[in-house]
């Protein structure tokens, strides 16, 4: 795409009720725009992230052996009566009624919906177990929303629920749950310790927090030193219980816990590998057993001709929320840095002279050969200063940035620079193509 055509409207200066660096970038960044208190339009750059995002997420979903559907954003008061916590739920539920005075709310999360669901429809132990899942929009209205889409009021969201015959398969599912939201992190270049949680409104007695380490994060964490090592995928069997098991095992032995959840005689023997530091929430999986299956009436026939009803778990990962929590772990004083898996555009090409025919020529061909490689590419074009078009790269963080000029064109070569590292090579035009592309 030519950033002459494109819709990115940067900001040199973050507004002034912007208060954590992803709020501040994600503005200056022009990829959401604020529209209503906690609400946000995702413009073009911001978009393209959130769905890349979105997809590594249904790629684990799918590879765990979850099933995708889509379920409506509105839901009936009714369900939530039929599992009680329709008067529970409090002030953050978001309820409407519509012209027949229909009681109906705007879903904070989806476990009484999904349940009437399975309920209707499965009908033998045949039918289980089952893991469904949803990506879809939520609201909860925050009573003071804040920090941009970390504590927004409608947010994206990846909602799974199980469904299993026993207490031991569902402790399986849990299980598979917990390695490939492992493995959703680590493919986002994050770093996503797991914690044991309160289980809040969802209620059950299993539950953990994934955070992401960051400074300006909402939760005092405290945790071990080991927990500062890169993230390594998981390969694993999904149906190997003990495998699974295994895995889990090994991830929850270094102690990790939030504020709420410390132990005081553990980091006394941990002593100087204990590591304070502060977190973003970036999902939260529970297992707990027949809260909702029960009052909502799901059961199924056993292989002995009973009735069974099944234990069931939900897990969620904050997709629009991830965004900022990528930002938190990847930034500098110059703006955003994508990993490249997430990043909007993989290259950004800088024509430092629009109106030198030689350098056009250059990025015009450069610009094609990528596309044609389908290598995603941003090319500034604009007849703007040369700072200006690195400043405005820097900001919105693609990974690798080529630099073309009429000095480096006399000598047959551009500049290759990667946005983490800072590192700038000169390279001849079809060498930088070759690595772009390799």
């Amino acid at each position: 795409m030519r950033l002459s055509r494109h819709f990115i409207p940067v900001m040199k200066e973050s507004p002034a009720d912007a208060q954590i660096v992803s709020h501040k970038l994600m503005l200056r960044a022009g990829l959401i725009r604020q529209t209503a208190a906690g609400i946000y339009a995702w413009l073009p750059l911001g978009y393209r992230v959130l769905r890349k995002i979105e997809q590594i997420v249904r790629e684990e979903q799918d590879r765990a052996g979850a099933v995708e559907l889509l379920m409506p954003t509105i839901q009936s008061a009714d369900l939530w009566r039929q599992s009680g916590r329709y008067d529970d739920y409090g002030a953050e539920m978001l309820r409407i009624k519509d012209r027949h005075e229909r009681e109906i709310l705007f879903g904070p999360t989806a476990e009484e919906v999904i349940t009437a669901i399975f309920r209707d429809s499965a009908k033998s132990y045949r039918d289980l177990p089952r893991t469904l899942y949803n990506i879809q929009w939520k609201f909860r209205d925050e009573v003071r929303p804040r920090f941009g889409v970390m504590r927004g009021r409608e947010f994206l969201m990846k909602d799974a629920y199980s469904f299993d015959m026993d207490e031991a398969g569902a402790r399986h599912s849990y299980n598979r749950m917990f390695v490939a939201y492992l493995n959703t992190y680590a493919r986002m270049g994050l770093r996503a310790i797991p914690m044991q949680a309160d289980t809040g409104p969802i209620g059950g007695d299993l539950s953990h927090e994934f955070i992401v380490l960051a400074p300006t994060g909402e939760s005092e964490v405290f945790y071990h030193s080991n927990w500062e090592k890169p993230a390594e995928l998981s390969a694993v069997d999904f149906d190997d219980v003990d495998g699974l098991q295994k895995i889990v095992s090994g991830y929850t032995a270094d102690y990790a816990a939030t504020d709420e959840k410390r132990d005081e005689a553990a980091e006394a023997a941990i002593g100087a590998d204990l590591r304070q530091s502060r977190g973003v929430e970036v999902g939260h999986i529970f297992y707990f057993g027949t809260k909702y299956s029960a009052p909502m009436g799901l059961k199924v026939q056993g292989p002995d001709g009973g009735e069974v009803i099944p234990h069931m778990g939900s897990y969620g990962i904050g997709v629009s929320r991830l965004m900022g929590a990528i930002i938190e772990a990847s930034h500098d004083d110059n703006g955003i840095i994508w990993p490249e898996a997430v990043a909007p555009y993989k290259v950004g090409i800088i024509n430092m002279r629009a109106d030198d025919a030689k350098c056009t020529a250059a990025a015009d061909d450069l610009y094609a050969k990528l596309n044609a490689a389908g290598v995603e590419v941003l090319y500034d074009d604009r007849d703007e200063r040369g700072g200006a078009k690195f400043a405005t790269m820097d900001l919105i963080g693609l990974p690798w940035q080529v630099v073309i000029g009429p000095k480096g064109l006399e000598r047959g070569v551009v500049e290759l620079k990667n946005r983490k590292s800072g590192e700038k090579v000169e390279l001849a035009i079809e060498d930088a193509l070759a690595r772009l592309t390799a």
